[in-house]
């Protein structure tokens, strides 16, 4: 979409935000430190098919970032760089193509993006942002489960482009994405991908999102088309059930249609005014290897389950541990030398969440 599309909304915003108040900039940071220890001791210390948690038997940082964020009536933004093994793992695959693009730079930006709002219940934000797709946070503080299911690291956690947030009503929030591509800021192909999301309250203990994704994708410029849905249950105030179900198609070289898809369900329970006991189980299918091609027939076929105790303290700190097994139609999981159709892994995490409070610019 050219620029010049988006004249008469800069125009429409100009004067309501000539009219806002000062805005309120709030700073803040986080420090996300982990163990990992896994079952089939990678030679490399690298974990597979995981971005969270990365390392085996090794302390690092999983994620760190500081922040600065503004928001007011009429306009938002967000800047927060960032670092950490999760960091590096997720934005391994950024293109590089020409001298000034790659992940050498833009791994360490989480979030660079400035919104305004057009109409009392529209608003257009342009940038680095969080993807629309998923139900599961890049930072771990926001997540009921520690590690990622499959379902999150292989949709996109971060989008490059322009979208539209329409509030509907009070129950209904959609979205409209116009971004480079599958998770990348620096572009691949010629052309763009369109992404949409629709958020819908149905009543006060359960809600429903649909997601999708449309867009040309390399090595041959093949069309992805990705489909999402979410749900959210809570039964009482102890209770949260989140469930996803997804589907993508794209054609391969030779014309052949490959597909993939998986689902995930997870439940946290409350045990106290700090801690939670968080379970998991998911299925995840890609037997054409388009997001995830391993050496076996079959392809990717692989059933997971996690369980895990989150102790979350008022002043920002949170520990947590989680054991987490794996089981897959063929033998992908390194085993020391070799490989193994199972694996497991146990690990703990103290995190660290600093913020100061809002203040007028």
């Amino acid at each position: 979409m050219r620029s010049m599309r988006f004249v008469p909304l800069l125009l429409l915003a100009a004067p309501l935000v000539g009219q806002q108040q000062a805005p309120q900039v709030s700073l803040g940071a986080f420090i996300d430190s982990y163990y990992a220890w896994d079952t089939g001791q990678p030679l490399s210390f690298d974990r597979a098919f995981t971005t969270q948690a990365v390392r085996h038997n090794e302390f690092n940082i999983n994620l760190a970032h500081i922040e600065a964020t503004v928001a007011s009536e009429r306009v938002r933004g967000r800047l927060a760089l960032q670092a950490g093994t999760s960091v590096q793992a997720n934005y391994a695959g950024e293109p590089t193509i020409g001298s000034n693009s790659g992940p050498s730079l833009a791994r360490h930006i989480q979030e660079a993006v400035a919104g305004v709002r057009v109409a009392p219940a529209l608003w257009v934000d342009a940038g680095i942002y969080f993807s629309h797709i998923g139900q599961e946070s890049w930072i771990s503080r926001d997540n009921p489960t520690y590690t990622r299911s499959f379902t999150a690291d292989y949709t996109p956690y971060y989008s490059t482009g322009v979208k539209a947030t329409w509030a509907a009503s009070s129950k209904v929030t959609a979205q409209l994405h116009l971004i480079n591509g599958w998770q990348n800021i620096s572009e691949n192909n010629s052309g763009k991908a369109v992404g949409a999301r629709i958020d819908w309250a149905v009543g006060p203990k359960f809600s429903l999102g649909w997601a999708s994704y449309l867009g040309s994708e390399p090595p041959d410029g093949a069309t992805r088309n990705f489909q999402q849905l979410m749900a959210t249950w809570r039964p009482d105030s102890g209770l949260t059930i989140w469930a996803t179900a997804d589907a993508g198609w794209q054609r391969l070289n030779g014309g052949r249609r490959a597909t993939w898809g998986s689902v995930t369900i997870i439940g946290e329970a409350r045990l106290s005014a700090t801690s939670a006991l968080a379970l998991r189980v998911e299925r995840y299918l890609d037997r054409d290897g388009v997001l995830i091609p391993v050496a076996v027939a079959g392809g990717f076929d692989v059933t997971s389950a996690s369980a895990g105790l989150n102790v979350r303290l008022p002043e920002g700190v949170q520990w947590r541990t989680e054991g987490r097994w794996y089981r897959s139609g063929g033998a992908i999981w390194p085993d020391g030398a070799a490989t193994s159709r199972n694996s497991a892994a146990l690990v703990t995490s103290l995190s660290l969440t600093l913020r100061d409070h809002p203040s007028g610019q």
